[in-house]
């Protein structure tokens, strides 16, 4: 899936900084549950993907990020174990942090808000078996 490079050079700029700064929130993401990995390493692959084509090729075929990011461009979606690590986790944080690490309502309902946006993004997406896509690969 190939994006229309934007003109505007200021423009580019903002989007590659953009970029590294998503990515860098995406792997802040892995060790924080709080932050949330694949919807900024999206990011980070569309801003890519508007200002420069070496750090979209490179993201999208990095060998830790990339596979998840074709697949979610493809129209695949997740894998049915990344979804339940994904919701069970998500939530087992944001739980102790909703009733244990904060007493602002206002916080709370974000939080939970969030929360429940991520889910039902997360339950929207195509669920794809990652042992069938391997064999279709393999027989291309």
């Amino acid at each position: 899936m190939t994006q229309k490079i934007v003109k505007n050079k200021i423009v580019r700029i903002l989007f590659i900084i953009a970029g590294f700064v998503s990515l860098l929130f995406a792997i802040l993401g892995i060790f924080l549950p709080l932050l949330p990995t694949t919807p900024l390493v999206l990011l980070a692959a569309y801003l890519f993907g508007k200002s420069s084509e070496k750090f979209h090729f490179w993201i999208i075929n990095n060998k830790v990020f990339g596979k998840y990011i074709k697949n979610y461009q493809d129209g695949k979606g997740i894998t049915r174990r990344s979804k339940i690590t994904a919701i069970t986790s998500m939530w087992a944080v944001l739980l102790i942090s909703v009733f244990w690490a904060t007493e602002v309502l206002f916080l709370r309902i974000i939080l939970t808000t969030v929360g429940l946006a991520v889910t039902i993004h997360l339950l929207r997406m195509p669920t794809y078996d990652e042992n069938k896509l391997e064999v279709e690969l393999n027989e291309e």
